[in-house]
């Protein structure tokens, strides 16, 4: 029989590597999520870059291309913009390849949060 105080250093020793997961953001470019669209699908993620194509969409939301230099993604956020066009800004949502309401859009994260960066 195994000593009550060698599983409990195994179980020490191991835990922190199935410890729990946590659902935090994955930290990436407009290009990387584009090159593997399928692989971010749902999945809550943060992307850097710099916004241009400001549009405000009526009082509630606004939209706008976050781009890397070579690539971009749509952005869409609730509120009033944070960031100008030409502004480094971080945004935290959720990627869509393909988001259906009434018509296809492709490739856009739902922002949850958009925050302006220093350069």
């Amino acid at each position: 029989m195994i000593p009550r105080a060698a599983i409990a250093v195994a179980l020490v020793l191991v835990a922190p590597a199935l410890g729990p997961r946590t659902a935090s953001a994955v930290d990436l470019s407009p290009s990387e999520i584009l090159a593997d669209p399928d692989r971010f699908d749902g999945r809550s993620v943060t992307v850097r870059g710099t916004v241009t194509e400001l549009r405000e969409l009526g009082n509630a939301y606004f939209s706008f291309d976050l781009t890397d230099g070579e690539r971009a993604i749509r952005v869409l956020s609730s509120g009033t913009p944070a960031c100008g066009s030409g502004a480094a800004a971080a945004v935290q949502g959720v990627f869509q390849k393909v988001k259906r309401e009434g018509y296809k859009i492709y490739s856009e994260v739902e922002a949850g949060r958009v925050t302006c960066e220093a350069r």
